[in-house]
């Protein structure tokens, strides 16, 4: 419903029209050349990785290893990983843009603090074993609705160090390595992960036969990479803000210079 209540803004008005119509040289090659972006390429490389994680293995997870049933522990997942956007994702791009206003890498510093309590949250919520699944949820909840941060701080952050021209050859790399690479192997490496575990909780057990408690161990230890990524994704961010300002600078002399010599 929100939605209908913003403003298109108008086209054009943060950037000089002239410049944007100057085609630049090897576009590929200046994006690359900015720190920031690299260090958010690394961010989003990790925390793609643990969102599709938590996303393709949470349900079978709560199934196996909480013992819920198909129902609950869907909307269990949804109250993690839907609920808890609704509210992240709108308060959250609120208090970055305030952030921002006082400190001029608020966004990045936000981002990387959010990431450490989704990061101690999930962490022991995993660590925590079989308490009530209202804890479960409840702590993951809280993780999660911190980590939604990364959107509202990330991608306004890569607007802020990339020159208008080059926006859309920076989003395109950005978003290429996070699916491909973050979004492909964090499934596969939990999977993988997961049959190591269950295949060792059935040693362990002393079984012949691989059980769905096995399993459910498995799984659920296997989802320790999700708070692995998340701390590595804080990590990443912190480097990021350390080139930001800098950056960001560096960015708006550009498009002085590219003025200048549109003018000339």
């Amino acid at each position: 419903m929100f939605i209908f209540l913003i403003r298109e803004p108008r086209r054009g008005a943060a950037e000089d029209i002239q410049v944007a119509a100057t085609p630049v040289s090897q576009p590929l090659r200046k994006v690359l050349r900015v720190p920031t972006f690299w260090w958010l390429v690394l961010a989003g490389l990790a925390f793609n990785f643990a969102t599709y994680a938590c996303n393709s293995f949470l349900v079978p997870m709560l199934q196996r290893y909480f013992l819920l049933p198909l129902q609950e522990a869907a909307v269990a997942t949804g109250v993690i990983v839907g609920l808890t956007g609704l509210v992240g994702l709108t308060l959250g791009g609120w208090v970055a843009d305030r952030i921002h206003q006082k400190y001029r890498n608020g966004r990045l510093l936000l981002a990387a603090v959010s990431m450490l309590v989704a990061t101690l949250s999930t962490g022991y919520a995993l660590h925590a074993g079989r308490v009530e699944i209202g804890v479960f949820v409840a702590l993951f909840s809280l993780g999660w609705l911190f980590a939604y941060n990364f959107y509202t701080c990330v991608y306004t952050a890569i607007q802020d160090v990339i020159e208008p021209r080059l926006r859309a050859t920076a989003m395109a790399l950005y978003f290429a390595g996070l699916y491909l690479l973050g979004g492909g192997l964090g499934p596969i490496a939990v999977g993988l992960l997961s049959d190591h575990f269950s295949s060792a909780a059935m040693l362990a057990a002393g079984a012949d036969e691989m059980s769905e408690t096995s399993k459910g161990i498995g799984l659920h230890d296997a989802l320790y990479l999700v708070p692995v990524a998340l701390l590595l994704t804080m990590l990443a961010l912190l480097k990021a803000s350390r080139h930001f300002v800098a950056d960001a600078q560096r960015m708006r002399e550009g498009l002085a210079d590219a003025a200048a010599e549109v003018v000339k």
